[in-house]
């Protein structure tokens, strides 16, 4: 199945991305897509040497629903915070975070969902892979958003890249 399939999640993809481009559901769409899913992970294999093992399941969804309630969630925020709070009352910060994921891909995730999350924006990761540089609209304790960072989503992340 692994020589058939080396990356199932891309195949996937590109199947639903092709579906989505031809904008129908048909027979000939369906066995098209199929193709392309199949040959081209096949022919991507050899630039994917250290790819990281990806847990599918319970772990992603749950991190997929953290991460959609939080964008929910910070909408509403941002919106009370720009509605309501006048600029000299705002806490704007950089905020540092040290990363103790091992894997690019993980750490790609990690800055892409802050960058999602409204109000924060991840800005750069360090050389050595260890920090991220977070800009957050408001903060009132730095400390304490590291740590709701940390374990809201870098914790989730280390059981989805383990």
């Amino acid at each position: 199945m692994k020589r058939l399939l080396p990356h199932p999640a891309l195949s996937a993809m590109l199947l639903a991305v092709w579906l989505v481009m031809v904008n129908s559901i048909t027979v000939g769409g369906v066995v098209l897509g199929g193709i392309f899913a199949l040959i081209l992970p096949k022919f991507t294999q050899p630039f994917w040497p250290d790819r990281p093992r990806v847990r599918f399941g319970s772990a992603l969804a749950g991190y997929l629903a953290i991460v959609g309630l939080d964008i929910i969630l910070a909408n509403f925020q941002v919106a009370w915070v720009i509605l309501f709070r006048r600029n000299r009352d705002l806490h704007a910060r950089w905020l540092i975070v040290p990363i103790d994921l091992a894997a690019p891909e993980a750490i790609t995730m990690l800055a892409g969902t802050i960058s999602l999350t409204p109000g924060t924006v991840s800005s750069d990761v360090s050389a050595d892979g260890r920090f991220l540089l977070v800009h957050a609209l408001d903060v009132a304790d730095e400390a304490a958003e590291v740590a709701r960072i940390k374990a809201r989503y870098e914790a989730r992340l280390q059981r989805i890249f383990a």
